[in-house]
């Protein structure tokens, strides 16, 4: 599978039915132990040939940012609730896939025209945000989306620029990318891929991985935000699109192991992988739940940075994809 491949396919929180079932068959075509759990993970192994190297887990969500149904207006427009971190200042107007049979909607607000002086100057909540699929009115509506129907971005993937991409769910499809990478290979140590469920409310599905596995080291491939456009200044800048690969030593939800940063670091200078360090603490990831899970485990996390994240179009550089791709295939090799 592509990255395009990867994101054309919508798997909000709890609805990663569709992509779970791409993946196995991409992995099993790659792997001969290839399995679903409880959580919906797809966790595929590798045995290696030397029992005395640690058993790496490297670990990436399948799922994405996006919207369920939870009501209905007499007219026939959807209200909704974002699952996940959605900015509903992103979310006006943006093209939505909803449901299974993928009806195509807009999200909607009322006009500007209509707003008062004081609606203009305060951001809309989800509670004044609708999706308008065309229904004549509710009854329509709630046939076409019962309550719980899951909606996704509706975004192409587009190459433009100097090797950059536009798509939706570029967190984390590009780390789900790395991992199908990481299976074409051969590897001394027992070496696990886990594409792992709803890490988008809460990092449910690693949880379950995490107490699965129990592994000794686990690298979460990620993406995560680049604040990196406009007039920030340097200082301010998390991380850059095109300068390569993303080392976290702190998020949110983890600490990365000191050995395994440092060792991440000195390996990408000493393959001329192109990477860099994070440069704030910010959000959270899998790590957390493999760090904290039974005896816990050796963490650190490589991201690729992605300008917009958890909107309806990520931006993202294909070259920092492939050194994230690099840098965890060369710890792999030097273990």
């Amino acid at each position: 599978m592509d990255l395009k491949q990867l994101t054309d396919i919508d798997a909000v929180s709890g609805n990663e039915n569709a992509l779970r079932r791409a993946i196995v068959e991409a992995a099993r075509a790659l792997c001969d132990d290839v399995t679903i759990d409880r959580s919906g993970n797809v966790i595929a192994t590798k045995p290696g040939t030397d029992d005395r190297l640690p058993h790496v887990v490297l670990s990436a969500h399948m799922d994405e940012v996006g919207f369920m149904i939870v009501g209905y207006t007499d007219d026939g427009l959807l209200r909704i609730r974002p699952i996940g971190g959605i900015d509903p200042r992103v979310a006006v107007s943006k093209w939505v896939r909803v449901g299974k049979d993928a009806l195509p909607g807009v999200i909607g607000a009322m006009a500007i025209h209509l707003q008062t002086p004081e609606d203009r100057q305060r951001v809309l909540g989800f509670d004044k945000l609708y999706i308008d699929i065309g229904a004549k009115d509710q009854k329509e509506a709630e046939r076409l989306c019962p309550l719980g129907t899951y909606a996704a971005f509706d975004t192409p993937y587009t190459p433009f620029g100097d090797g950059f991409v536009a798509a939706k769910a570029l967190d984390d499809r590009v780390g789900c990318l790395s991992l199908l990478r990481i299976l074409e290979n051969d590897y001394a140590a027992k070496v696990t891929c886990a594409f792992v469920t709803q890490e988008e409310v809460g990092l449910r599905g690693a949880k379950g991985a995490a107490f699965t596995l129990q592994p000794d080291i686990a690298i979460v491939l990620e993406g995560t935000a680049a604040n990196d456009v406009g007039d920030v200044p340097a200082r301010a800048r998390v991380c850059e699109a095109g300068n390569g690969v993303c080392v976290s030593f702190m998020d949110g939800a983890s600490i990365a192991d000191r050995g395994l940063f440092q060792t991440m670091l000195s390996l990408a200078a000493s393959e001329g992988i192109p990477h860099q360090v994070k440069r704030a603490v910010t959000g959270g990831n899998d790590a957390g739940a493999y760090q904290r899970t039974g005896v816990g485990a050796r963490t650190v996390v490589l991201s690729v940075p992605c300008r917009y994240i958890h909107s309806g179009a990520s931006v993202a550089k294909l070259s920092d994809i492939d050194a994230q791709y690099a840098l965890a295939h060369a710890f792999l090799n030097n273990l």
